[in-house]
This record gives C-alpha cells, structure tokens and sequence, in this order.
C-alpha cells in the first residue's frame, strides 16, 4: 500500500469517526434531578419587575396658589398625556354639502398624519368638524395647519379659543350675518309694501 492511499484511508477514519462523534453526541440526553432544594431562583429581579412599565412623568411640583388661571391651564396641558378632542368652526355664510364637510375631514387627516400628527377629524354638521388628537404635544402643528386653510374659522377645544390674528369671536360673526339677513328680509318686505300700494 502506498504512503498516499495510507494518508487518504487514515484521513477518512478521522474524518468519520469525528461525524460519528457528533451524532451521538447530539443523540445524548441530559438528565435533570429532582431535587432542586438548593436552587435558588432570581430570575425576577427588579428590571425585571420594571420592563413594560410606563414610565411615571416627572414634574417638579408647582404652587398653583400663586398662578391665575391660564397659568393653572398651562400647567394642566404639561401634564395632560391622553388624547384630546376639539372642534373647528368652519365659516359661516358658506353653503355647503355634508359630502364637502366630511372630505375636509378626511382631507386634512390624511394631510396631518403624513406630517406625523396622529389626528382624525370627522365631520359633525355644516359648520362643525371635531377632531381627536393622539397628544397634546401637536397642538402647535395642529393649530397652525387648520388656521391656514381657507375653510376653518376658529378652533374650539375646552374653554379655549384659537382663530387667525385680528379676527372677531364667531359669535360677533353670526351676529353680524344674522343682522344682514334681517336687514335684507326688511329690505324685501317694504319693497314688496310699496309693490302692493302702487298696484292700488
């Protein structure tokens, strides 16, 4: 027998008793006492406990004794963490279709949530859409994208009111339309009296 063919043999006796060692080596089973008296079990440590959990908001506490009340409701909004819900007043004196007011709504949330607002605006009348924001954090991004379309007058969440610089609360708005429309129904009717008297 050559020197090769001896080198090649002894080469696949390693090469398969080491394949062989393996084999069975996965094929061995472990055996685990019953006894486990003396194990000691710390696997729920205080991390442990803690994982998952929200995180409690620090705030250094605030004397609200001292604060007048939009001070009370800035302080109040640093801590609000829910959603929030509002509305915005559409313009008066505009006629519209509930088909035109709900694709505002859907309109404008697709536009907000592509900017990473989480917000859903859903139609409620004519002139009124409600809207529901994730957080009070966007309310800056919230307020200035609704003041600058054409078709939202004023945005109404609580006790508080946002509309465009120089502009008069709604209720001097519809006020003012209610007191044209009168003028003009007077206006018809004495022309409609001076109409009846020439006819006599």
């Amino acid at each position: 027998m050559t020197f090769e063919r001896l080198h090649t043999l002894l080469l696949f006796l390693l090469l398969a008793s080491t394949i062989s060692h393996f084999a069975l080596a996965g094929k061995r089973k472990v055996h685990i006492t019953d006894d486990l008296d003396d194990v000691f079990d710390d696997e729920e440590d205080d991390a442990w406990k803690e994982w998952g959990k929200k995180p409690e908001p620090s705030f250094p506490p605030s004397d609200i004794s001292k604060m007048d009340p939009s001070q009370i409701q800035e302080e109040m909004k640093k801590r609000h963490a829910g959603p929030v819900i509002g509305f915005v007043k559409l313009r008066f004196g505009v006629r519209r279709t509930p088909d035109m007011v709900a694709e505002f709504a859907m309109k404008w949330t697709h536009i907000l949530r592509t900017g990473a607002v989480g917000v859903r605006f859903m139609g409620v009348d004519l002139n009124t859409i409600m809207f529901n924001l994730e957080s009070i954090k966007f309310l800056e991004e919230l307020k200035e994208f609704v003041l600058d379309q054409s078709e939202a007058y004023e945005i109404k969440m609580g006790d508080e009111f946002f509309r465009r610089p120089g502009d008069p609360p709604l209720d001097e708005v519809i006020e003012k339309l209610n007191s044209e429309k009168a003028k003009a129904d007077n206006a018809d009717t004495e022309e409609i009296n001076q109409n009846d008297k020439t006819e006599l």
